[in-house]
């Protein structure tokens, strides 16, 4: 197999450690206009915690936010150096103007700045978390709209991430020889990556943080838990994985199946947890129609047995 068999080609979905269900519910799809795409629980461990997934019309790979809302669980995270720490959503350029008065109107305050030549408005989750919005002059992706953020306003999906690291070095040599990656700008503390065919969707940056005290890994309240990048099909995802453990990664997970898409998953040099993932040919539509995803509740195949239960223990939540 060769080296293109097995390139990364862009995010796949990022998912997010947040507080209150309907807190974030309400944030992802009243404040930032993003489709409720499908409204199922976490797969791992014994108590039912939602996973809640935004993006697009049909979910498609690189448009997704997804989230575990853990302030049901009483679990805090901390944020610190060693994860991803911030999340970056493409718009079109002419619309940051229009986002930085809707932040303002839902109560949410922003800052301007720019980096690698890009404009930037910068706010948090409810939680905490650090969002920007990137001005993107060309980028092809089709918004959702909830009828309030016109469509060629509309968020077109995922821009990049940010890792808080320590050192750069081993995250370098992380990307370049088991991620597919390409150095591509350096501004200040911080150094980019492009994947695949580059362009939104498909950045990865690190800023250089020596100071800045280890963060959490565990599920908690306040953090990204781990950033998902999508490959071909399991031929590519299994090579990606020997790639890996012959570099000695050899805590590299077994492929796990996760309703609409199989996934592997890695703990990288510079802390952040990257998954490889690979789509089910049928998407979001395995278990509803594309023309009502998101609209009722999905009980994972693990907790089949147990729905009544898992209803009934889960946060209310209003849609």
């Amino acid at each position: 197999m060769t080296k293109s068999d097995i390139t990364i080609h862009r995010h796949h979905h990022i998912t997010l450690c947040v507080g209150g269900a309907q807190e974030d519910y309400d944030f992802h799809t009243k404040v930032l206009s993003l489709k409720s795409v499908k409204k199922t629980a976490l797969y791992d461990g014994t108590f039912p915690i939602y996973h809640l997934y935004y993006g697009n019309d049909t979910g498609e790979e690189s448009t997704l936010v997804t989230t575990f809302p853990m302030r049901q669980s009483g679990r805090k995270a901390r944020p610190g150096a060693g994860q991803i720490s911030t999340l970056s959503l493409s718009v079109p350029v002419s619309a940051l103007g229009f986002w930085r008065k809707r932040l303002s109107d839902h109560g949410f305050a922003s800052t301007y700045s720019e980096r690698f030549g890009e404009e930037i408005v910068s706010f948090s989750h409810p939680c905490g978390i650090e969002y920007e919005l990137i001005g993107i002059a060309d980028d092809s992706r089709t918004a959702y709209s909830n009828g309030e953020v016109p469509a060629d306003l509309g968020i077109r999906g995922t821009h990049g991430i940010t890792l808080k690291v320590r050192e750069l070095e081993p995250s370098e040599e992380f990307m370049a020889s088991a991620w597919s990656g390409r150095e591509v700008a350096r501004d200040g503390k911080y150094v980019r990556f492009s994947l695949g065919d580059g362009g939104p969707g498909a950045f990865v940056e690190f800023a250089l943080e020596p100071d800045l005290p280890q963060s959490s890994w565990t599920y908690g309240e306040g953090i990204v838990h781990h950033c998902a990048f999508q490959v071909a099909d399991f031929a590519a995802q299994d090579a990606v994985k020997a790639r890996l453990e012959g570099l000695g990664f050899t805590d590299t997970s077994e492929r796990k199946d996760r309703g609409y898409f199989d996934s592997i998953y890695v703990r990288t040099p510079g802390g952040g947890m990257f998954e490889a993932t690979v789509s089910k040919p049928q998407g979001f539509a395995i278990d509803e129609p594309i023309e009502s995803l998101g609209t009722s509740f999905k009980v994972p195949p693990v907790f089949a047995s147990r729905r009544e239960e898992i209803m009934g223990f889960l946060e209310p939540l209003n849609y």
